[in-house]
């Protein structure tokens, strides 16, 4: 499951996810995304994960067409968890977003003031 944080303004959507993501919610968070980027052209995007998340083959599948097919609107990526090896996929998949011109980095949890500050500047 998911919830938008309040803290979303203008071109900038936070999303927290627990629990598992399933192809129904992974095409509500894309609508979303999209009535931002229809408004803003590029957005900022700050997820924050908890312990126990997951998602169906379908809702992964979506959401790496989506991306692939929206890079040019997306310019900041906030990835807020305390796991080491989302940590890690982190830093190497924002190697090849920098090629696109996206930023993107990890945040520890402790750290969520932090990556608001980050992502809405």
């Amino acid at each position: 499951m998911y919830s938008i944080l309040p803290r979303s303004l203008g071109p900038v959507l936070g999303v927290e996810i627990s629990g598992k993501i399933d192809i129904a919610q992974e095409k509500e968070l894309i609508a979303k995304a999209e009535e931002l980027i229809e408004i803003h052209d590029k957005i900022n995007i700050l997820v924050t994960l908890g312990d126990h998340v997951g998602t169906s083959f379908e809702a992964v599948a979506a959401d790496i067409k989506w991306m692939l097919t929206h890079l040019a609107h997306l310019n900041k990526i906030a990835i807020v968890t305390d796991s080491k090896l989302l940590a890690t996929l982190v830093a190497v998949d924002a190697t090849f977003a920098k090629l696109v011109g996206i930023e993107e980095k990890h945040f520890d949890r402790n750290e969520i003031e932090i990556a608001w500050h980050w992502i809405e500047s």
